[in-house]
């Protein structure tokens, strides 16, 4: 078995001195950056790898972070995973993911679990933000949550869904549609919430009439039992994810009134977007962004900077493909 590289090979290779190494593995300011850069090529061209265990008995902290969710079974959550993992492994920490069910059935005890596990903070997603407002938490552990109202006791990093589905909907308007017909994420989602209301603000905006919205629960099929129930007179609809979507293109296929006959709108655009039928216009959330600024937000308050950028909306793109037209005369 090969020998385990040491702080000191890093440091005969580098020309320095031992205690150079461990300022530069535990990100210490007191190294100035050409040193800084020699010791970290030095570590690359070797293969050095920090000792976490022995890390955390010098600075108190295990380099890992937590994850809590509700389900990774929606799109959303389980891309905001990758990111999240993406990103803290980028900054050298380990992730340990937990979701809701017979083991945590609730977020207090999620928590408490990553707690025991030396886990330093967590990021909390989506759905399960809405836990968060009611749950106790340790009081020395970091919390970032992603999607949901400013609060003081912890980060928060969100996408901007009011301006994208804004953007979504004035896109429709002014392709001439008299208005926009809406299927709604659940209710107690702030994002479907967040959607909801920039699709209203559009309407009103432009003075157009806003019909009920018809609810779904993210997946394709509640998607496509929406489009069933669609009016006969719609000509366009804002759908509040792409899955969503997906099922009421169905729906409008079946009924032959395909798009862009009846122009359709997504939210997310998922890597299957650009392939439905038709290419989906949608609007295109920035998950690697989201996960980098919920990973650098929660290790700022890990190491104290508790109101550093307490709160981050990042932008949210429209993306016009051919699921959208004018309306037939």
């Amino acid at each position: 078995m090969a020998r385990r590289v040491s702080m000191a090979d890093v440091a005969e290779a580098a020309g320095v001195s031992g205690q150079t190494v461990s300022r530069v593995v535990n990100d210490s300011p007191r190294v100035d950056p050409a040193t800084r850069a020699r010791v970290e090529a030095a570590m690359a061209r070797l293969g050095y790898r920090p000792h976490r265990a022995a890390r955390a008995l010098r600075t108190g902290r295990t380099q890992t972070v937590g994850l809590v969710a509700s389900t990774l079974a929606t799109v959303g959550n389980s891309r905001m995973l990758q990111a999240v993992a993406d990103a803290a492994a980028a900054r050298g920490y380990a992730l340990v993911v937990v979701t809701l069910g017979a083991a945590d059935p609730d977020i207090a005890s999620a928590f408490e679990r990553l707690h025991d596990q030396g886990v330093d903070g967590a990021i909390v997603l989506n759905e399960a933000t809405d836990l968060v407002r009611d749950a106790a938490t340790p009081a020395d552990f970091a919390l970032v949550v992603v999607d949901s109202a400013a609060d003081d006791r912890f980060g928060v990093v969100v996408t901007d869904h009011v301006g994208g589905a804004h953007a979504a909907t004035a896109h429709l308007l002014g392709l001439g549609h008299a208005t926009v017909h809406h299927v709604a994420g659940p209710e107690g989602s702030f994002a479907a919430a967040e959607r909801e209301r920039g699709w209203r603000e559009a309407l009103a905006a432009a003075g157009a009439e806003a019909s009920a919205p018809l609810r779904g629960d993210w997946s394709a099929a509640s998607g496509h039992a929406a489009g069933l129930a669609l009016p006969a007179d719609a000509t366009a609809v804002f759908a509040a994810n792409d899955q969503m979507a997906l099922g009421l293109l169905r729906a409008l296929a079946d009924e032959g009134r395909a798009a862009p006959s009846v122009s359709v709108v997504g939210f997310d655009d998922v890597a299957d977007a650009a392939d439905y039928r038709p290419p989906l216009t949608t609007v295109r959330q920035d998950f690697d962004r989201l996960g980098e600024r919920a990973i650098e937000l929660l290790i700022g308050r890990i190491d104290g900077a508790r109101d550093d950028a307490a709160y981050e909306a990042v932008g949210a793109q429209l993306v016009v493909r051919e699921s959208t037209a004018r309306p037939a005369k």
